[in-house]
């Protein structure tokens, strides 16, 4: 409970920090709107402390598709202006000083030639300048003066990209250009994550869909801290968060308070199920049960009271007929019993053996 301005005591806002991964999740926008709305999202679970976004270079130097045609079409209709083919119903006005042009090229060319120069001055005048003197000069006059830099946004062309890492600084966003080596970006996010969860904040606010942060927020998880994932897909990462959100909708500003419901324990163990991980080790006393269990079931079916065997399935026709094949024998037995007592009456006297190696060779025979 903390103490507000009205002397009412209320619950502690959370502390929420927002880690953008700009390699892989850029805006399909504006970017300024798009960190904008980002923003909104953010702060329905708390207050944002922190905002950051990560990249090479490549990708501020990146141009995306929309921003070319956006450009060709401007192009256009410049040249079409000039040659007198269209014209405009209301002149085009100057931003900074209120002068009205004809077309769009005589606007550009006005702001070039005494806008431009002016504020050039204005830059060598601050570098000549030190210390406080160089601070307040920036203050009034550099930063301060957002009629120029907004006229200079919609009239000039940056010479390399389009103005990314500027307009998310200007949404609030602290950019950072990491070197141009592979997963630079990620270790910079996974660094900073760590940073985040050592403050001590409630929420984790991850635009990615790089799987390479799954361990992170299953540590984020593990320290009880609150993950948001920002996404196209609901895959690897979703599985690890509390809230998946689509990142289109969260850059239209789609997103509503029904659209946050935090996922249940219940859900994210069977999600984990369904993605295919499975342990033996886990399931070792139910399994074992279930097998005997299974074996008990299989082996005995009673059927009407009568409890039969179906590994036994059949012993009664076995044994049947090993009696008929017992009972033959038996008769052959005594058949040949009797034509050897006939014999014997009718021969007169025994045999008798005349040696021992006869004996031995007999025995022999009968073993073999």
């Amino acid at each position: 409970m903390v103490r507000t301005k009205e002397g009412v005591y209320a619950a502690k806002a959370k502390k929420v920090v927002v880690l953008w991964d700009l390699d892989n999740k850029p805006p399909r926008g504006p970017p300024y709107e798009a960190a904008l709305a980002l923003k909104s999202m953010a702060q329905k679970f708390g207050d944002v402390i922190d905002m950051s976004a990560y990249a090479n270079r490549h990708a501020f130097i990146h141009v995306p598709q929309w921003v070319v045609e956006e450009r060709r079409e401007r192009r256009h209709l410049d040249f079409v202006e000039r040659k007198g083919q269209s014209t405009v119903s209301e002149p085009y006005v100057c931003s900074v000083c209120g002068r009205k042009c004809k077309t769009n090229m005589d606007l550009k060319k006005h702001f070039r030639q005494l806008h431009e120069r002016e504020r050039q001055k204005k830059v060598n005048r601050m570098r000549s300048l030190k210390g406080k003197k160089r601070q307040r000069f920036k203050e009034r006059f550099i930063d301060g003066n957002e009629k120029y830099n907004e006229a200079a946004r919609s009239l000039l062309t940056p010479k390399i990209g389009y103005g990314l890492a500027q307009e998310l600084r200007r949404a609030g966003v602290y950019v950072k250009t990491v070197q141009d080596k592979p997963q630079a970006a990620d270790w910079a996010l996974k660094r900073q994550m760590l940073h985040s969860m050592s403050r001590g904040v409630d929420w984790i606010v991850l635009v990615s869909d790089d799987s390479d942060f799954s361990e992170m927020l299953r540590k984020a998880r593990e320290a009880n801290l609150g993950t948001v994932v920002v996404g196209d897909r609901d895959r690897a990462l979703g599985r690890h968060a509390d809230v998946w959100v689509p990142w289109i909708r969260v850059e239209n500003g789609e997103i509503k308070e029904s659209d946050l419901e935090l996922k249940s324990k219940e859900w994210r163990e069977l999600d984990e199920t369904r993605s295919g991980r499975f342990s033996v080790s886990e399931f070792d006393g139910e399994l074992a049960y279930t097998e005997q269990s299974l074996d008990e079931l299989v082996g005995n079916i009673e059927f009407n009271g009568l409890r039969i065997s179906s590994f036994s399935e059949g012993e009664e026709e076995y044994e049947k007929e090993a009696d008929w094949i017992r009972a033959r024998l038996d008769q052959r037995n005594d058949d040949d019993v009797q034509l050897r007592g006939d014999s014997d009456e009718d021969e007169e006297g025994d045999y008798f053996l005349d040696s021992e190696d006869e004996e031995l060779q007999e025995e022999n025979d009968v073993y073999f």
